[in-house]
């Protein structure tokens, strides 16, 4: 095995684990567009979507793809497992690496193009009906068209170039994905009466964010790696500038876009921003030079945003923004190789585009490749989106919708520490024989002896209940008192209360709003109605401590003078029950015996 080989299957191999990471990317960015109760179920779609589609290209994509020069689909040596002769596909790609290297290479863009669809088909789609239209779309569709361009077709005679995949990968999953928010249609609330769109944000930025990062971190595998071969290093470097320079431009122009535009610099425009910009280049990364690539990003950046308005305006619900960077910046960024091609710029890239004196014959077949690929993919995508609603369904019902496909597709919640569980009191064996159980809430006199409980009720008879004490002074009154103020003065409040000896408070995060009237939020340029601001509420129950004492703590440890201070409220309480011991009112609060 010579160096050459060995050089280019290490590099072909570590640029598709990148490509591999980026379906992490796609889940956190997708799972924080969504709603909190919809984050298992798109995180379970983004990760059994490469596992379906790895077997659907492993089955017949690749054959369909790269098995022969017929100009519309592969004819030759289609099922490769179990196939004991891969010599056919040696010289595909490249010779330098090994069968299963470039397999892999293309399983994992394969796989890109399926999880695009599922941002676009978010928190509505139906877990089966997704699986089934990932399979069938990398099966068959995304397969006929690889093969159109990189496979020897009838586009890569006309000269069609997408270097790594901006109408491959990016628009094929982009159509899909089109026609099936339409098939679906838009979320429950996402209009109001006169069908103007509303806001419906994600439950998480931060989770958003993390996914962008990794996203452009898997792009310098996606773009780079398409070069198969690490022999000349300077159209790699070439490549990862060109692929970089596009998206610092798209942050910027996106987010000064909707800064002017929206009138706040939105986070979430911000983000599909950048992916805008590494879609846009995606295509033309080893055919422009950096100052091109530069002016494709800033390009894609402002595009996106009016993208992403423009399908909520016609009532495309699209969760995250697929539809806007996929497909409309895989078109942008075909379209660009026609315009900014430039000989020369690395020995890949041989001939000019329009800016370069190349005339229309470039644009022309990028084109005319953009129109085949969209009429093809949207309409196969819809006839598969169309089969599946009138067999097994493709929207979940409308109550499962309310409540969120975490618990109707999967039964269980992201977040189940916010949620009531349940404790198991008891168990049962299976054979339905009752349980021995020592009953925690015994006194040391009684742990002496065991009781017998039915497995299920969790409950123990009244004569080993713990009798209850009621040794309440007489006359003593308890008072409960409210606090509810801005959530950076818990910290002060508190230490305040410990000085003078408050041990107990209940504090809960709340929302609200008095004489503070909100504030103006949006949410990718829809406009979301925040009177709700973020509080924190302290309840104290107190008997001993006089109440003056604690008001007048409080209003010295929380006053400024302006809006926001807080407010207090005070109730008259008329019993405390302490549970483990029984005791009520007075001795209930004493945390120490006096």
């Amino acid at each position: 095995m010579n160096t050459a080989m060995i050089v280019d299957t290490l590099w072909v191999v570590l640029a598709a684990v990148l490509v591999f990471f980026m379906n992490l990317g796609f889940a956190a960015v997708e799972s924080g567009f969504a709603r909190s109760k919809n984050t298992v179920n798109i995180l379970s779609k983004n990760f059994i979507v490469f596992a379906v589609s790895s077997l659907g290209f492993m089955l017949l994509g690749w054959g369909l793809m790269f098995g022969g020069n017929d100009p519309l689909v592969g004819t030759q040596h289609l099922f490769i497992l179990g196939n004991s002769d891969l010599g056919f596909y040696k010289d595909t790609l490249t010779s330098n690496v090994p069968f299963w290297g470039k397999f892999f290479f293309q399983l994992v863009f394969c796989g890109t193009a399926a999880t695009i669809v599922s941002g676009a088909v978010a928190e509505r789609v139906k877990y089966i009906s997704f699986i089934v239209f990932s399979f069938i779309l990398t099966l068959v569709i995304y397969p006929i068209v690889g093969h159109w361009i990189w496979g020897g077709g009838w586009l890569a005679d006309l000269g069609f170039l997408d270097f790594a995949g901006d109408t491959v990968v990016h628009s094929v999953g982009g159509w899909a994905a089109l026609a099936g928010a339409i098939m679906l249609g838009p979320r429950y609330g996402k209009y109001d009466k006169d069908g103007k769109p509303k806001a419906i944000p994600g439950h998480s930025m931060s989770l958003a964010v993390i996914g962008l990062f990794v996203l452009w971190l898997g792009w310098f595998g996606f773009n780079p790696g398409s070069t198969m071969s690490i022999q000349n290093p300077a159209d790699v470097v070439h490549i990862l500038v060109t692929t970089n320079t596009a998206a610092i431009a798209s942050v910027l122009t996106a987010t000064a876009t909707s800064w002017i535009y929206i009138g706040k610099p939105d986070l979430g425009m911000t983000i599909n921003g950048c992916l805008a910009g590494l879609v846009g280049i995606t295509g033309s990364c080893a055919y422009v030079s950096v100052t091109s690539s530069l002016i494709i990003g800033a390009i894609a950046g402002v595009i996106v945003v009016f993208a992403v308005l423009f399908f909520d305006r016609i009532k495309v619900d699209d969760p995250v923004g697929a539809t806007s960077v996929h497909l409309v910046c895989g078109i942008f960024g075909t379209v660009c190789v026609g315009l900014f091609a430039e000989e020369g710029v690395t020995s890949l890239s041989t001939v000019n585009g329009l800016f370069f004196g190349g005339g229309l014959s470039l644009l022309g077949t990028e084109i005319l490749g953009v129109i085949s690929v969209g009429v093809f993919v949207f309409a196969s995508s819809a006839l598969v989106w169309f089969l599946i609603k009138k067999t097994i369904g493709i929207r979940v019902s409308l109550e499962e919708e309310i409540q969120g496909l975490d618990i109707g597709e999967h039964g269980n919640s992201a977040y189940p520490d916010f949620a009531i569980v349940a404790p198991i009191m008891a168990s049962d064996t299976g054979a339905g024989e009752k349980v021995t159980a020592v009953n925690q809430s015994e006194t040391p006199k009684q742990l002496g002896s065991t009781v017998s409980q039915e497995p299920s009720s969790g409950n123990v008879s009244p004569e080993t209940a713990i009798p209850v004490v009621n040794r309440a002074h007489p006359g003593t009154k308890i008072t409960k008192v409210t606090v509810i103020t801005n959530q950076d003065k818990y910290t002060q409040l508190q230490n305040a209360l410990d000085n003078i000896g408050i041990t107990g408070l209940t504090v809960t995060n709340v929302l609200g709003y008095g004489m503070q009237k909100g504030h103006e939020e949006y949410y990718r340029g829809v406009p979301v109605k925040t009177r709700l601001l973020p509080k924190v509420q302290v309840d104290i129950v107190v008997c001993k401590i006089p109440v003056e004492t604690v008001v007048e703590t409080v209003k010295k440890s929380l006053y400024t003078g302006n809006m926001g201070d807080g407010k207090i409220f005070i109730y008259d309480v008329e019993n405390v029950i302490k549970i483990r011991t029984g005791e009520e009112g007075y001795d209930a609060l004493q945390d120490e015996e006096e």
